[in-house]
């Protein structure tokens, strides 16, 4: 029999490329999603959910909802569970603070309390984040400090402290991903790097004037996400659980990734760019930059995808989208 896995927040960026992951590995892979009404032949899962036996089998259920996660997990007895649905947009979670909360952190219990009851021998995926770190200086690995700057970040350290909480507690192999920021073509456009490249067709053909964006100062650790999903089936792969940081080990800043995404169309990003206060946070997280020193010893995870590659994949896939070549 094949392994089973599920994944929630299947339909994501992150719960798309590893339910192909994983498929190609040859599991039953199950993944979940909030609601019918969405149409998921144009999804980022349309095309592993085609024809009479679909590669993903897809469950309507809710973080929020601990009966039906029970009543889901009872069902599908999986192997293996990797957390991935939250609220996930660190901006809004300023503004839905208790929602980013309940569903971000407290769902995280509401999975691990799951498997405590039905079956304890399930191995678990917490997808934590490096926005946990804040305002800590870089480079950040597994030991240092946690400074959460937004509702998002106080969200994931709930879960985060949970995940290791039912390890110690119950002997659940439970594990925590701390990732720094993944990016693809996949992304959402709420997300700055998506917000950039899915403009900049818009910019060429003058269907938009300017792009406002808020803090260009800010430096991230940008990866590919398809390149970190297999850290996360690494990582339950591993005899002892464990908590590892995953990142590329290279910090660049929004004008850094606005200069590599416009010169890919030969544009001058100053030209266009307006920089709008309503983007900025309450409360910045100025400089993020991983050490993946343990990635390396542990599961063997290096990045395979360099900045540049990222950033010309990004624009050329919403150029292409738009009907447009460089």
């Amino acid at each position: 029999m094949p392994q089973r896995a599920l994944i929630t927040g299947v339909t994501g960026q992150d719960g798309s490329y590893l339910a192909e992951h994983l498929i190609d590995e040859g599991y039953d892979v199950h993944g979940t999603i909030r609601t019918t009404t969405q149409d998921l032949a144009e999804t980022r899962i349309g095309d592993i959910i085609k024809g009479d036996d679909p590669a993903l089998s897809v469950h309507v259920t809710d973080l929020g909802d601990s009966a039906s996660l029970m009543r889901l997990i009872s069902e599908i007895r999986p192997h293996e569970i990797y957390n991935l649905g939250a609220q996930s947009h660190v901006r809004a979670s300023f503004d839905q603070p208790i929602h980013t909360g309940d569903i971000t952190g407290v769902g995280a219990v509401r999975l691990l309390e799951a498997i405590r009851q039905v079956d304890p021998e399930i191995r678990f995926y917490q997808a934590s984040s490096s926005e946990m770190f804040g305002s800590s200086p870089p480079p950040q690995d597994e030991n240092t400090h946690f400074h959460p700057r937004s509702p998002y970040a106080v969200a994931k350290v709930f879960a985060f402290w949970s995940t290791i909480n039912y390890r110690e507690a119950y002997g659940i192999h439970a594990s925590n991903g701390i990732l720094f920021n993944h990016e693809s073509p996949r992304r959402g456009k709420e997300f700055v790097t998506r917000k950039i490249t899915s403009t900049i067709p818009l910019l060429v053909t003058g269907e938009q004037e300017e792009l406002r964006l808020g803090n260009l100062d800010a430096r991230r650790d940008w990866g590919h996400a398809r390149d970190y999903v297999k850290a996360m089936h690494a990582m339950l792969q591993m005899e002892q659980p464990a908590d590892i940081v995953v990142g590329t080990g290279e910090a660049h800043s929004v004008r850094d990734f606005l200069d590599a995404a416009f010169n890919v169309v030969g544009l001058n990003w100053q030209d266009y760019v307006v920089v709008d206060q309503q983007f900025f946070r309450p409360a910045e997280v100025d400089y993020l930059c991983a050490d993946i020193t343990k990635a390396r010893e542990t599961i063997g995870w290096e990045p395979e995808t360099v900045f540049t590659q990222l950033v010309e994949e990004m624009v050329l896939a919403d150029m292409t989208a738009h009907g447009l070549e460089v």
